[in-house]
């Protein structure tokens, strides 16, 4: 072969980017056109049973029917049908509406339902009935591109009301722009199912358990959370004292410091977490950071108790409650095991009907 030009490396990288571009808009082209297609399939049905008094017998007939004229196609299940017209009633024909009423109408399902796959517009279809969550969790599927299990999670964890509820003081502690960032992030309760614990556990235990679940601990934190370390040292007047949890947030570009507390909030807390946020700003702190962030989570907390143990803190710092599976329901849950093999089965009886759920 010839030698390989000086500026080939760059033309390489320009030519794989330009074809990666083009899959995925053939890939959201393709995706569009199947939701456009079943919420059109949808509306068809819902027309005909209002105004021809057709009932449910058509949607096994028109399944049989499909499936004859396209047996190479996939989607065509009576169930899949059956979702294709709750989804239309989910997003209606925008004709009897307003012009600015339908533009929206129209921007929801070109701009958000047909920019997710199919299989995610069927759990939020299933599982968010109120308009508003559904709309929230479909712009946040999008920009953090939440697989159809993740978003399973999100939706059955409340995400939607938790978000942004911690009690902090971040309006007072930090600038307006990174305030409101801040307090986007943190969440009131904390989920910790998932680390199939009961309540009664000490420090270490919770600490050691969430280091085993990292990576469900992350997805519960949120966008941007990059792990530093547990039991992070700093050495303050010549005396050693331990981080339980140091993170770093990649949009805040801020470090946040993690206190775990398996009991009720006490006022002291606030004053230890004001004393490691200030040498954490001290020694960590690069000149491009902004401000460390403190969560104290703990078992409980007292709304008043909270609010005046932040009041005079000069550090930006935010109070959540955690929540852990009581014993009985723990003790109820299928195992790992039975939980797989009822995930094979249901994919096994998705795969045998033919719907397309992806």
């Amino acid at each position: 072969m010839d030698p390989i030009p000086d500026g080939y490396p760059e033309l390489l990288e320009d030519v794989k980017r330009r074809v990666s571009e083009a899959r995925i808009r053939a890939t959201l082209s393709v995706n569009r056109e199947l939701i456009t297609l079943y919420w059109g399939i949808g509306r068809l049905i819902v027309y005909r049973q209002k105004e021809e008094g057709w009932g449910k017998s058509v949607i096994e007939r028109l399944s049989h029917d499909l499936k004859e004229a396209f047996p190479d196609a996939r989607g065509f299940s009576a169930s899949n049908i059956w979702r294709m017209r709750v989804f239309y009633l989910a997003y209606p024909s925008s004709e009897n509406l307003a012009q600015p009423a339908r533009e929206m109408q129209e921007g929801v399902l070109l701009q958000g339902v047909a920019d997710i796959p199919w299989g995610h517009n069927v759990v939020l279809i299933e599982k968010a009935k109120d308009p508003t969550q559904r709309l929230w969790y479909i712009q946040q599927t999008i920009e953090h591109g939440w697989s159809r299990a993740v978003l399973v999670h999100q939706i059955e964890s409340d995400l939607y009301r938790r978000q942004g509820k911690a009690l902090t003081n971040f309006e007072r502690a930090l600038p307006a722009p990174q305030s409101d960032l801040a307090r986007e992030l943190v969440k009131d309760p904390y989920n910790l199912d998932f680390l199939g614990l009961t309540e009664h556990i000490s420090e270490r235990e919770l600490e050691r358990s969430l280091l085993e679940h990292l990576k469900e601990f992350l997805l519960e934190l949120g966008k941007g959370f990059a792990f530093m370390g547990s039991q992070y040292h700093l050495e303050v007047g010549g005396q050693d004292y331990y981080l339980d949890l140091l993170f770093y947030n990649t949009i805040l570009r801020a470090y946040v410091v993690i206190d775990l507390k398996v009991e009720a909030f006490k006022p002291e807390f606030a004053g230890k977490m004001n004393f490691y946020l200030n040498a954490v700003d001290e020694q960590f702190r690069h000149e491009d950071d902004q401000p460390p962030i403190g969560l104290i989570l703990c078992k409980e907390r007292n709304h008043i108790t909270v609010e005046f143990s932040l009041r005079g803190m000069d550090q930006p710092m935010g109070v959540s409650e955690y929540q852990l599976l009581p014993r009985e329901v723990r003790d109820t849950l299928p195992s790992p095991e039975q939980w797989e093999a009822e995930l094979e089965s249901l994919e096994t009886e998705e795969r045998d009907a033919g719907s397309h759920t992806d």
